[in-house]
């Protein structure tokens, strides 16, 4: 089951239109003639995105988006007004009442679906969040949260300027004072350096020199480790549609176009900011509940009391869309000889340096546990057996690429694992039954020789 997204407008026709095109893409899609029942098939329903139209009778676009985020049951949904208005008042109003972005009818194809894309993309990874924070919550109860609002008022965010142009650098910034402090560099390789020596809200990009690409610098920003979470906006002409729509694909959060309305700036710059430093608490609340029950004390993994908690989340979540989910079983080979030879400190530096090689290679939608004694599970959501047993291999090709340093001399010694791989096999499927799946296919492939990745049909 793909993503659900809810279309609203007064016109039968917009309404078809839109219902048309997001079907064409395998989307799943309700409907709303006016706000009052738009409200109550989000709150009746899971929905991932709201197409809404700003011009209704009864209530306005602008009223429905207000009312979706002061309710915690919808607040997150992403919101995209689809309007015939086209003034920057108009996008500062949509986007202080609660709107990710604006579309102008008659809606662009490829942009509408770049969004769409790109919107959900971001909730998805939202929803995972929630989902663990929640798990952490159930697990140490007692942890205190308080989420940042979103009209709490926003004056102390460090936002980081990338700018060529010295009038533009001086507009820009100027814009950014009531809502923080501005850092300007001119080029990417200073944006990387500040960057890497302090945290940001918010990262701008801007014009470049001629021989840099504005992609290129915000690609190796979501790739690199300490700003795969800051957001990015991105300045772009208003004829850069491919520009745009590339920016989005590769992970851009939102974007504006030139001449830059300040007040614009700051609506859109004030929403990412305020995102950002909500993820950032709920990603410190998993931390500090994690610390305290249900992580690994040697190795920093999730231990098997978390693994058991949130695979039965995880795993009605995929029955319920209709979406795939694998889990990898791995285990270190000939584990009670290294223990034997080597002693028991030896035995948890490799546990250890196991543990480093896969966060390595699991992706950050995946879950990583220490099941007891040398054996991992890796949960794979959105993974289809194929896929999760190529994963697997590169993780078992890493493990055996290069020696594990043991003791304070840093002796080497080399070290193979043996993966087990099963996948979700429907609605009536339970973690018990795919536990056992994966045991026995890890089970195989000791079998098989050690070293080696064996995959249950899904």
């Amino acid at each position: 089951m793909t993503a659900h997204i809810l279309v609203v407008d007064d016109i039968s026709a917009n309404v078809r239109l839109l219902e048309a095109r997001l079907v064409a893409e395998y989307y799943e899609v309700s409907t709303a003639e006016n706000g009052p029942r738009a409200l109550e098939i989000c709150a009746s329903k899971p929905i991932d995105l709201v197409l809404l139209d700003v011009m209704m009778p009864e209530m306005d676009g602008f009223e429905v988006a207000r009312r979706l985020r002061e309710n915690s049951a919808t607040a997150r949904i992403p919101i995209v007004m689809v309007t015939a208005l086209d003034g920057r008042q108009d996008r500062v109003t949509g986007l202080e009442a609660g709107a990710d972005d604006f579309l102008t009818k008659p809606v662009n194809d490829l942009q509408l679906m770049a969004r769409v894309r790109s919107l959900l993309r971001l909730k998805s990874l939202d929803d995972e969040l929630h989902l663990r924070a929640d798990t952490a919550r159930n697990v140490a109860e007692g942890t205190y949260f308080s989420p940042i609002r979103r009209n709490d008022a926003i004056r102390d965010a460090a936002i980081l300027l990338v700018e060529a142009r010295t009038s533009a650098q001086a507009r820009l910034r100027d814009a950014l004072r009531p809502i923080g402090r501005t850092n300007v560099v001119a080029d990417p390789e200073a944006a990387v350096d500040v960057l890497a020596a302090d945290e940001h809200d918010l990262v701008i990009v801007g014009s470049l020199p001629p021989d840099a690409d504005p992609l290129r610098l915000c690609a190796q920003l979501r790739s690199r480790m300490r700003t795969r979470f800051t957001p990015l906006l991105v300045v772009a002409d208003a004829d850069a549609e491919p520009m745009v729509r590339r920016a989005l694909e590769i992970g851009v959060n939102d974007y504006i176009t030139r001449p830059v309305d300040p007040s614009e700036l700051v609506a859109r710059a004030t929403t990412q900011i305020r995102r950002k430093r909500h993820n950032q608490q709920l990603r410190e609340s998993v931390q500090t509940t994690m610390q305290m029950a249900v992580t690994d004390g040697l190795t920093g993994l999730s231990n098997r009391n978390y693994l058991d908690r949130h695979l039965g989340t995880l795993l009605d979540r995929a029955a319920a869309r209709e979406q795939p989910l694998s889990i990898c079983a791995l285990d270190i080979d000939g584990f009670k000889q290294i223990n034997d030879t080597y002693g028991h400190d030896a035995g948890d530096d490799v546990l250890r340096g196991i543990a480093r090689r896969i966060r390595q290679m699991v992706r950050g939608a995946d879950l990583a546990c220490r099941y007891g004694g040398e054996e991992f599970m890796v949960v794979m959501p959105d993974t289809v057996v194929e896929d999760a047993a190529r994963i697997a291999d590169r993780l078992r090709a890493a493990i055996e690429a290069s020696p594990f340093s043991i003791g304070e001399a840093g002796r080497g010694i080399a070290v193979t694992a043996s993966f087990g791989i099963a996948g979700l096999k429907g609605a009536s499927d339970t973690q018990a039954a795919l536990m056992k799946r994966s045991d026995e296919a890890l089970y195989a492939a000791k079998r098989k020789g050690r070293n080696t990745v064996v995959s249950t049909a899904a």
